[in-house]
Protein backbone atom coordinates (compact mmCIF):
# COMPACT_ATOMS: atom_id res chain seq x y z
CA UNK A 1 0.00 0.00 0.00
CA UNK A 2 1.27 3.66 -0.94
CA UNK A 3 0.02 6.22 1.70
CA UNK A 4 0.63 10.25 0.65
CA UNK A 5 -0.22 12.90 3.42
CA UNK A 6 -0.68 15.86 2.57
CA UNK A 7 2.07 16.31 0.08
CA UNK A 8 3.29 19.72 -1.30
CA UNK A 9 5.70 20.63 -4.11
CA UNK A 10 6.52 24.14 -5.57
CA UNK A 11 8.79 25.21 -8.08
CA UNK A 12 10.13 28.88 -8.17
CA UNK A 13 7.75 29.51 -5.58
CA UNK A 14 4.89 28.35 -7.27
CA UNK A 15 2.59 25.18 -6.10
CA UNK A 16 2.80 22.09 -8.40
CA UNK A 17 1.16 19.93 -5.98
CA UNK A 18 -0.62 21.18 -3.11
CA UNK A 19 -1.02 19.78 0.01
CA UNK A 20 -2.57 16.12 -1.52
CA UNK A 21 -3.78 12.87 0.60
CA UNK A 22 -4.41 9.97 -1.43
CA UNK A 23 -4.15 5.72 -0.68
CA UNK A 24 -3.49 3.34 -3.29
CA UNK A 25 -4.32 -0.26 -1.90
CA UNK A 26 -2.22 -3.25 -2.66
CA UNK A 27 -3.20 -5.24 -5.85
CA UNK A 28 -4.72 -2.16 -7.21
CA UNK A 29 -4.22 0.03 -10.07
CA UNK A 30 -4.61 3.66 -9.26
CA UNK A 31 -4.86 6.41 -11.73
CA UNK A 32 -3.89 9.83 -11.53
CA UNK A 33 -5.91 11.82 -13.92
CA UNK A 34 -5.52 15.11 -15.87
CA UNK A 35 -4.45 17.96 -18.42
CA UNK A 36 -0.70 18.76 -18.95
CA UNK A 37 0.19 20.67 -15.58
CA UNK A 38 -1.97 19.35 -13.06
CA UNK A 39 0.60 18.02 -10.93
CA UNK A 40 0.47 14.19 -11.45
CA UNK A 41 3.62 13.87 -12.98
CA UNK A 42 5.03 15.37 -9.79
CA UNK A 43 3.27 13.30 -7.56
CA UNK A 44 4.41 10.58 -9.22
CA UNK A 45 7.95 11.33 -9.02
CA UNK A 46 8.04 12.11 -5.20
CA UNK A 47 7.11 8.93 -4.75
CA UNK A 48 10.13 7.39 -5.96
CA UNK A 49 12.22 10.14 -5.01
CA UNK A 50 13.09 11.39 -8.17
CA UNK A 51 11.48 14.80 -7.07
CA UNK A 52 11.88 15.56 -3.49
CA UNK A 53 8.96 17.36 -1.41
CA UNK A 54 8.93 20.12 -0.03
CA UNK A 55 6.31 18.95 3.02
CA UNK A 56 3.82 16.29 3.82
CA UNK A 57 5.14 12.46 4.07
CA UNK A 58 4.92 9.43 1.79
CA UNK A 59 5.03 6.07 3.28
CA UNK A 60 5.02 2.89 1.45
CA UNK A 61 3.71 -0.58 3.58
CA UNK A 62 3.74 1.78 7.03
CA UNK A 63 7.57 2.84 6.22
CA UNK A 64 8.42 6.67 5.28
CA UNK A 65 10.11 6.59 1.78
CA UNK A 66 12.40 9.51 3.67
CA UNK A 67 13.58 6.80 6.10
CA UNK A 68 16.01 4.93 3.03
CA UNK A 69 18.64 5.59 0.54
CA UNK A 70 16.76 7.07 -2.39
CA UNK A 71 18.97 4.14 -4.63
CA UNK A 72 17.11 1.60 -2.40
CA UNK A 73 14.36 3.14 -2.01
CA UNK A 74 13.88 2.94 -6.29
CA UNK A 75 15.50 -0.49 -6.28
CA UNK A 76 12.09 -1.88 -4.85
CA UNK A 77 10.10 -0.06 -7.63
CA UNK A 78 9.61 -0.62 -11.13
CA UNK A 79 8.85 2.75 -13.21
CA UNK A 80 7.93 2.72 -16.85
CA UNK A 81 8.66 6.44 -18.34
CA UNK A 82 7.31 8.13 -21.16
CA UNK A 83 8.47 7.20 -24.43
CA UNK A 84 9.97 4.04 -23.01
CA UNK A 85 12.95 5.95 -21.38
CA UNK A 86 15.25 3.28 -23.16
CA UNK A 87 18.80 4.00 -23.21
CA UNK A 88 19.53 4.48 -27.07
CA UNK A 89 23.12 3.31 -26.58
CA UNK A 90 22.20 -0.25 -25.26
CA UNK A 91 21.38 -2.96 -26.68
CA UNK A 92 17.25 -4.17 -25.55
CA UNK A 93 19.05 -6.59 -23.89
CA UNK A 94 21.01 -4.84 -21.62
CA UNK A 95 18.39 -1.88 -21.34
CA UNK A 96 16.34 -4.75 -19.66
CA UNK A 97 19.16 -5.70 -17.75
CA UNK A 98 19.90 -2.74 -15.98
CA UNK A 99 18.52 -3.67 -12.34
CA UNK A 100 19.72 -7.07 -12.44
CA UNK A 101 22.83 -5.66 -12.79
CA UNK A 102 22.04 -3.24 -9.89
CA UNK A 103 20.93 -6.11 -8.12
CA UNK A 104 24.16 -8.74 -8.58
CA UNK A 105 21.59 -11.32 -10.20
CA UNK A 106 23.71 -13.59 -11.78
CA UNK A 107 23.45 -14.00 -15.62
CA UNK A 108 21.43 -17.20 -16.16
CA UNK A 109 19.07 -15.46 -14.29
CA UNK A 110 18.66 -12.72 -15.83
CA UNK A 111 18.83 -14.24 -18.98
CA UNK A 112 15.97 -17.02 -17.22
CA UNK A 113 13.69 -13.65 -16.17
CA UNK A 114 14.21 -12.00 -19.71
CA UNK A 115 13.03 -15.05 -21.76
CA UNK A 116 10.04 -14.99 -19.34
CA UNK A 117 9.27 -11.23 -19.73
CA UNK A 118 9.42 -11.50 -23.81
CA UNK A 119 7.20 -14.11 -23.70
CA UNK A 120 4.40 -12.76 -21.73
CA UNK A 121 4.85 -9.47 -23.49
CA UNK A 122 4.93 -10.95 -27.42
CA UNK A 123 8.08 -10.39 -27.67
CA UNK A 124 10.84 -12.37 -30.12
CA UNK A 125 14.09 -13.24 -29.24
CA UNK A 126 15.76 -11.30 -32.03
CA UNK A 127 14.93 -8.03 -30.07
CA UNK A 128 17.46 -8.22 -27.91
CA UNK A 129 20.67 -7.58 -29.79
CA UNK A 130 19.08 -4.85 -31.39
CA UNK A 131 19.20 -1.07 -29.68
CA UNK A 132 15.64 0.96 -29.17
CA UNK A 133 15.92 2.63 -32.33
CA UNK A 134 15.48 -0.60 -34.48
CA UNK A 135 12.32 -0.91 -32.44
CA UNK A 136 8.36 0.12 -33.87
CA UNK A 137 7.29 2.57 -31.07
CA UNK A 138 4.74 -0.43 -29.57
CA UNK A 139 8.00 -2.90 -29.61
CA UNK A 140 10.05 -0.52 -27.35
CA UNK A 141 7.01 -0.04 -24.72
CA UNK A 142 6.78 -3.43 -23.96
CA UNK A 143 10.52 -3.31 -23.40
CA UNK A 144 10.23 -0.39 -21.25
CA UNK A 145 7.61 -2.33 -19.24
CA UNK A 146 9.93 -5.84 -19.47
CA UNK A 147 12.74 -3.27 -17.58
CA UNK A 148 9.75 -2.52 -14.97
CA UNK A 149 8.97 -5.57 -14.30
CA UNK A 150 11.84 -7.62 -14.85
CA UNK A 151 12.79 -7.48 -10.55
CA UNK A 152 9.21 -8.17 -9.93
CA UNK A 153 8.94 -5.29 -7.19
CA UNK A 154 5.34 -5.12 -5.55
CA UNK A 155 4.97 -1.61 -6.70
CA UNK A 156 4.97 -0.29 -10.06
CA UNK A 157 4.87 3.04 -11.10
CA UNK A 158 3.77 4.46 -14.27
CA UNK A 159 4.16 8.00 -16.22
CA UNK A 160 2.18 8.36 -19.46
CA UNK A 161 2.99 4.95 -20.13
CA UNK A 162 1.35 4.45 -23.34
CA UNK A 163 1.11 8.10 -24.60
CA UNK A 164 3.32 8.18 -27.63
CA UNK A 165 1.43 5.24 -29.35
CA UNK A 166 -1.15 5.47 -32.15
CA UNK A 167 -5.01 4.42 -31.36
CA UNK A 168 -4.68 0.33 -32.75
CA UNK A 169 -1.35 0.10 -30.85
CA UNK A 170 -2.27 1.33 -27.37
CA UNK A 171 -5.59 -0.91 -27.86
CA UNK A 172 -3.32 -3.83 -28.25
CA UNK A 173 -1.32 -3.01 -25.31
CA UNK A 174 -4.11 -2.21 -23.10
CA UNK A 175 -5.52 -6.00 -23.69
CA UNK A 176 -1.46 -7.56 -22.88
CA UNK A 177 -1.29 -5.39 -20.09
CA UNK A 178 -4.77 -5.91 -18.55
CA UNK A 179 -3.77 -10.01 -18.78
CA UNK A 180 -0.30 -9.93 -17.25
CA UNK A 181 -0.52 -12.20 -14.46
CA UNK A 182 2.65 -10.04 -13.03
CA UNK A 183 0.70 -6.91 -12.17
CA UNK A 184 -1.72 -8.82 -10.19
CA UNK A 185 -0.18 -8.72 -7.11
CA UNK A 186 1.19 -5.04 -7.09
CA UNK A 187 0.74 -1.68 -6.41
CA UNK A 188 0.58 0.26 -8.93
CA UNK A 189 0.02 4.11 -9.78
CA UNK A 190 -0.39 5.10 -13.54
CA UNK A 191 -0.19 8.83 -14.72
CA UNK A 192 -2.53 9.62 -17.95
CA UNK A 193 -4.04 12.24 -19.32
CA UNK A 194 -6.20 9.94 -21.65
CA UNK A 195 -9.69 9.45 -20.36
CA UNK A 196 -10.35 6.01 -22.12
CA UNK A 197 -7.26 4.46 -20.47
CA UNK A 198 -8.20 5.82 -17.27
CA UNK A 199 -11.50 4.08 -17.49
CA UNK A 200 -10.23 0.77 -19.12
CA UNK A 201 -7.01 0.09 -16.86
CA UNK A 202 -8.12 1.89 -13.58
CA UNK A 203 -9.40 0.25 -10.54
CA UNK A 204 -10.26 4.00 -8.68
CA UNK A 205 -9.04 6.81 -10.42
CA UNK A 206 -7.77 10.29 -8.80
CA UNK A 207 -8.51 13.37 -11.07
CA UNK A 208 -6.57 16.44 -10.56
CA UNK A 209 -6.52 19.72 -11.24
CA UNK A 210 -4.20 23.05 -10.59
CA UNK A 211 -2.46 20.76 -8.19
CA UNK A 212 -5.33 19.17 -5.82
CA UNK A 213 -7.14 15.85 -5.75
CA UNK A 214 -10.64 16.93 -6.69
CA UNK A 215 -12.35 13.66 -6.48
CA UNK A 216 -11.20 10.21 -6.06
CA UNK A 217 -13.74 7.10 -6.83
CA UNK A 218 -13.93 3.83 -9.42
CA UNK A 219 -15.04 5.19 -12.74
CA UNK A 220 -18.42 4.54 -11.93
CA UNK A 221 -18.22 6.86 -9.03
CA UNK A 222 -16.64 9.38 -11.26
CA UNK A 223 -19.31 9.33 -13.81
CA UNK A 224 -22.70 8.82 -11.83
CA UNK A 225 -21.62 10.71 -8.24
CA UNK A 226 -19.58 13.58 -9.69
CA UNK A 227 -18.89 15.95 -6.46
CA UNK A 228 -19.15 19.34 -8.89
CA UNK A 229 -19.05 20.40 -12.23
CA UNK A 230 -15.49 20.40 -12.65
CA UNK A 231 -15.67 16.65 -12.05
CA UNK A 232 -18.64 16.02 -14.11
CA UNK A 233 -17.61 18.28 -17.25
CA UNK A 234 -14.31 16.81 -17.26
CA UNK A 235 -15.91 13.66 -18.78
CA UNK A 236 -18.94 14.77 -20.69
CA UNK A 237 -16.84 14.74 -24.24
CA UNK A 238 -16.77 11.23 -23.61
CA UNK A 239 -19.04 10.15 -21.43
CA UNK A 240 -21.67 7.81 -23.25
CA UNK A 241 -18.57 5.56 -24.44
CA UNK A 242 -17.31 6.04 -20.87
CA UNK A 243 -20.46 4.04 -19.51
CA UNK A 244 -20.84 1.48 -22.46
CA UNK A 245 -16.82 1.08 -21.40
CA UNK A 246 -17.57 0.33 -17.21
CA UNK A 247 -20.97 -1.14 -17.59
CA UNK A 248 -21.09 -5.39 -18.03
CA UNK A 249 -23.46 -7.80 -19.32
CA UNK A 250 -23.73 -8.71 -15.33
CA UNK A 251 -25.67 -5.41 -15.21
CA UNK A 252 -28.28 -6.05 -18.28
CA UNK A 253 -30.12 -8.66 -16.85
CA UNK A 254 -32.46 -8.85 -19.36
CA UNK A 255 -29.93 -9.34 -22.18
CA UNK A 256 -28.05 -12.18 -19.97
CA UNK A 257 -31.52 -14.50 -19.86
CA UNK A 258 -30.21 -15.86 -23.34
CA UNK A 259 -28.12 -19.06 -22.23
CA UNK A 260 -27.93 -19.17 -26.18
CA UNK A 261 -26.03 -15.89 -26.39
CA UNK A 262 -23.53 -16.91 -23.92
CA UNK A 263 -22.95 -20.31 -25.78
CA UNK A 264 -22.55 -18.71 -29.04
CA UNK A 265 -20.51 -15.92 -28.41
CA UNK A 266 -18.57 -16.90 -25.61
CA UNK A 267 -19.58 -14.01 -23.26
CA UNK A 268 -19.30 -13.91 -19.51
CA UNK A 269 -20.83 -11.62 -17.02
CA UNK A 270 -17.74 -9.92 -16.74
CA UNK A 271 -17.68 -8.34 -20.48
CA UNK A 272 -18.28 -4.94 -20.98
CA UNK A 273 -20.91 -3.66 -23.27
CA UNK A 274 -18.85 -1.95 -25.28
CA UNK A 275 -16.99 -5.08 -26.12
CA UNK A 276 -20.05 -7.25 -26.61
CA UNK A 277 -21.44 -4.33 -29.22
CA UNK A 278 -18.29 -4.58 -30.97
CA UNK A 279 -18.41 -8.42 -31.21
CA UNK A 280 -22.03 -8.41 -32.45
CA UNK A 281 -22.31 -5.10 -34.64
CA UNK A 282 -19.80 -7.54 -36.79
CA UNK A 283 -22.40 -10.65 -37.46
CA UNK A 284 -24.53 -8.86 -38.97
CA UNK A 285 -26.95 -12.28 -38.51
CA UNK A 286 -27.18 -11.62 -35.01
CA UNK A 287 -29.09 -7.58 -35.42
CA UNK A 288 -32.04 -8.94 -32.92
CA UNK A 289 -29.20 -9.23 -29.76
CA UNK A 290 -27.26 -6.23 -30.56
CA UNK A 291 -30.78 -4.28 -30.33
CA UNK A 292 -31.40 -5.84 -26.92
CA UNK A 293 -28.54 -5.15 -25.67
CA UNK A 294 -28.90 -1.67 -26.24
CA UNK A 295 -32.05 -1.56 -25.29
CA UNK A 296 -30.88 -3.24 -21.99
CA UNK A 297 -28.17 -0.88 -21.38
CA UNK A 298 -30.75 2.15 -22.43
CA UNK A 299 -32.89 0.67 -19.25
CA UNK A 300 -29.62 0.53 -16.59
CA UNK A 301 -28.09 4.13 -17.67
CA UNK A 302 -31.83 5.73 -16.73
CA UNK A 303 -31.01 3.90 -12.95
CA UNK A 304 -27.57 4.83 -12.79
CA UNK A 305 -28.32 8.31 -13.85
CA UNK A 306 -31.39 9.48 -11.39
Amino acid sequence: MITVKSVSKKFNGKPAVDHISFQAHDQEILVLLGTSGCGKTTTLKMINRLIESDSGAILIDGKNILDQKAEELRMGIGFVMQHSGLFPHYTIKQNIAVVPELLKWDKKKTESRTEELLHKLHLSDDVLSRFPNELSGGQQQRVGIARALIANTPVLLMDEPFGALDNITKADIHSEFKSLEELKNKTIILVTHDVQEAFELGHRICLMDKGKIIQTGTPKEMLYRPQNNFVSDFFTENRLLLEYKIATLKEMGAFLNSENTHRTFGFTEKTSVWNALQKLSSDHKNTGYYENLIKAFNEYRKLQIV
